[in-house]
């Protein structure tokens, strides 16, 4: 199956905690960073996902933000450090291409919000990814 979500990280699942409705599921990336995702725990249980299951947390570029910097005071779980390597810019909205750890982040953000935080291929760059934004396939 093709999709149109670019963002695809692949990682092993290391806890799973449930509740009535959702669960949250840790996944650690290839690289080590660890990524959360609020999923329904039907979801959880329709992919068979348990500690060591191999899995691509998907996530689409709206759902991307982006900060100059880590933040704190925040209740966005995934913050992953990266590397801005494009910067597309049209009338109303940026395309910014981020390089991470475990490959390549797109971010769709408005052009005044690149522009006022300066962002050009080289800059450091946080993304900021709610956990309830990230979706979880089997690999």
């Amino acid at each position: 199956m093709s999709l149109s979500i670019r963002n695809q990280l692949s990682g092993t699942v290391t806890t799973v905690t449930t509740g009535e409705v959702m669960a949250t599921v840790k996944v650690r990336l290839t690289s080590g960073q660890e990524l959360t995702a609020a999923v329904t725990v039907d979801a959880v249980k329709d992919l068979g996902l348990g500690t060591g299951s191999n899995v691509r947390a998907l996530v689409k570029s709206t759902e991307v933000s982006l900060a100059t910097g880590p933040v704190a005071g925040l209740s966005i779980r995934n913050q992953i450090p990266g590397t801005v390597a494009e910067v597309a810019t049209g009338g109303a909205m940026a395309g910014v291409k981020v390089e991470v750890a475990d490959g390549e982040l797109t971010a769709a953000i408005t052009a005044d919000a690149a522009a006022d935080l300066g962002l050009a291929a080289g800059s450091t760059v946080v993304a900021l990814i709610k956990s309830t934004e990230v979706s979880l396939a089997t690999a």
